[in-house]
C-alpha cells in the first residue's frame, strides 16, 4: 500500500519534472508560442486542455521536457486527480498551486489491493503550501483511505472482532482508551445490540466499542457509527441482489473511525467519545423475530416490525449511552435506509438534525469541502407512523413511506432534545468510478463534518 504522506512534499527546489496546468482559454495562446515539434506533438495527440487531459511534450531526448495538463482556473479536490493517476512514477512540480486538488492527487493513487499481488507506485508532487496545510491534506486523505479500506474488506475478514482491532490500533496510536462490552455482557446494559447480534454470537460476538480521548476539561462530543459488519436481513432475509454489497453495512463505523482519527491527529480541543455498536445480523434459531418486543437501554420498548431494520436498534442503545455522558453534541453515521438512496442517490448523504445551527454548520462545510450533504426534515408529523399497539414504538413504519425520515425519528427518541444532534444516512459506496474516487467503499459526508467541527472547536 502506498504511503500517502510520501506523495506530497514541501518544495525545496529539488529536481522535478515540470507540469504546466493550462485552462482551455490559456491553451491556444500557449500552444501558438511553442516550437514546431511541440505543436506537432499536440496536434497528433489531439490535446485541447480539457480537464483531465495530459500530454508529455518531448524534446530531443527520451524523457519529457514538460507535461501539459488541462485544469480549471480554480482547482477543486478532484480536478487533477486523473492527472496524478496517469503520470508515471516520479517527482513533479506544478505550474500553480493545486490548492484543494492535492487531496485528489493523493486519493487517486490510493488502491485497495490486499487481495492482489501487484506492487503500487506513486507520483510525488512538490507543494509550496505551509507544512501545516500539507499535513492537513494528508490527514484527510489518510482518513478517507481508512474508510475505503474498511468498507471494501470482505465480511469474512471484517467482523465485529476486526472492527474492534481497528479501533484498538487507532486508539493506541493516539493514546486513547478503549472499553468493549461483548457477547452476553450486553444483555443487561445494551439489550437491543445483543438481540440483533446474538444469532452470530458463537462465531462473531456482538459488542459495543467505546473510545475516549482528549482533555476532560474540553467540550465532550460523541461520534457514533453503525457497525453491522454483514446484514443478511435476519429472518426478514434480503434477496441475493440486496445482500451482495452488505459488507458495506459497517460504513457508519468506518466513517466514525475516520472522523475520530482526524480529530485526534489534528488535536482538536475536544473530549472525544467514539462509540461503535458492532454486530452481524445473521440467522439462527435464536435470531430475533418479527413481532418480538425488545427493551432498549433507555427503557423504551420496541416492537419489531422488520428484522432488516436492525441498524436503528443498535444505534439507539449507543445513542442512549452517549447521552448519559451529557455531551455538547452528538453525531452519528449510518448506512441506514434504502429510502435515502431513492430520494438522494448514492452521492448525497441525507442529513437530519435537531439543531438548526449544527445543520447549517455541516451544510456550509459540505459546500466549502466539496463533500455534499442534503438536509431532510425531522418531520414530527410522521411520528405516529412509529406507533405500536403493544409497545412504545415499532422499529419500522408500515408501507415504506418517508422511510429515511421515520428512521431518523426513531433515533430521535433516544436523544436528549436539548443536545445538538446530527444523523447522516450515508451510502458509504460509490457504484461508478470517478477521478480520485474508485468504485467501492467511500467516505461521504465525513470531510464536511470534520470541517464543521474544526470551525466550531478551533485549535489555537
Amino acid at each position: 500500500m502506498i504511503d500517502l504522506a510520501s506523495l506530497v512534499q514541501p518544495d525545496r527546489g529539488e529536481v522535478a519534472t515540470p507540469v504546466l496546468l493550462l485552462t482551455e482559454s490559456e491553451f491556444e495562446n500557449w500552444r501558438d508560442g511553442q516550437p514546431e515539434s511541440a505543436r506537432l506533438q499536440i496536434s497528433v495527440n489531439r490535446f485541447s486542455a480539457k480537464k483531465g487531459e495530459c500530454l508529455a511534450i518531448f524534446g530531443s531526448g527520451e524523457l519529457p521536457l514538460v507535461w501539459i495538463a488541462g485544469a480549471p482556473e480554480t482547482i477543486g479536490p478532484w480536478d487533477i486527480a486523473s492527472l496524478a493517476s496517469k503520470l508515471p512514477e516520479g517527482t513533479y512540480r506544478l505550474s500553480r498551486s493545486p490548492g484543494l486538488g492535492a487531496l485528489g492527487w493523493l486519493l487517486s493513487q490510493h488502491r485497495f489491493e490486499p487481495y492482489k499481488t501487484s506492487a503500487a507506485t506513486g507520483a510525488v508532487v512538490l507543494l509550496t503550501d505551509k507544512p501545516g496545510d500539507i499535513a492537513e491534506t494528508v490527514r484527510i486523505a489518510a482518513a478517507t483511505a481508512l474508510v475505503r479500506d474498511l468498507v471494501n474488506t470482505p465480511a469474512l475478514d471484517m467482523g465485529p472482532e476486526q472492527i474492534e482491532a481497528a479501533s484498538e490500533s487507532i486508539a493506541k496510536r493516539y493514546g486513547a482508551t478503549i472499553d468493549v462490552t461483548r457477547g452476553g455482557e450486553l444483555e443487561a446494559g445494551y439489550p437491543m445490540i445483543h438481540a440483533v447480534g446474538m444469532a452470530a454470537e458463537r462465531s462473531r460476538a456482538p459488542r459495543i466499542i467505546e473510545l475516549n480521548w482528549g482533555n476532560p476539561d474540553h467540550p465532550r462530543i460523541a461520534i457514533i457509527g453503525k457497525g453491522v459488519t454483514f446484514d443478511s436481513g435476519g429472518l426478514n432475509i434480503k434477496p441475493g441482489s440486496g445482500m451482495r454489497h452488505m459488507k458495506k453495512d459497517m460504513g457508519g463505523a468506518a466513517h466514525a473511525l475516520g472522523l475520530g482519527q482526524m480529530i485526534m491527529d489534528g488535536r482538536l480541543p475536544v473530549r472525544l467519545h467514539l462509540l461503535i455498536p458492532a454486530v452481524e445480523n445473521s440467522i439462527a434459531g435464536n435470531a430475533f423475530r418479527p413481532g418480538d418486543v425488545l427493551r432498549s437501554r433507555k427503557g423504551l420498548t420496541v416492537e419489531i416490525d422488520n428484522t432488516d431494520a436492525e441498524g436503528r436498534l443498535v444505534l439507539a442503545d449507543a445513542l442512549t449511552r452517549a447521552a448519559e455522558q451529557e455531551p455538547a453534541l452528538i453525531i452519528d453515521f449510518a448506512t441506514l435506509t434504502g429510502a435515502a438512496r431513492v430520494a438522494l442517490g448514492p452521492d448525497l448523504p441525507a442529513l437530519f438534525a435537531n439543531d438548526h445551527t449544527l445543520a447549517q454548520d455541516i451544510s456550509e462545510a459540505s459546500i466549502s469541502t466539496d463533500d455534499p450533504v442534503w438536509r431532510l426534515p425531522l418531520w414530527g408529523g410522521y411520528d405516529d407512523m412509529l406507533s405500536s399497539d403493544i409497545a412504545d414504538l415499532v422499529n419500522s413504519a408500515e408501507g415504506g413511506l418517508a422511510g429515511a425520515i421515520t428512521a431518523a425519528l426513531f433515533l430521535r427518541r433516544f436523544v436528549d432534545p436539548t443536545t445538538p444532534w446530527a444523523h447522516l444516512d450515508t451510502f458509504a459506496w460509490r457504484p461508478k468510478p470517478k477521478p480520485g474516487r474508485p468504485k467501492g467503499g467511500d467516505a461521504l459526508g465525513m470531510r464536511a463534518v470534520y470541517r464543521a467541527l474544526k470551525t466550531r472547536y478551533p485549535n489555537a
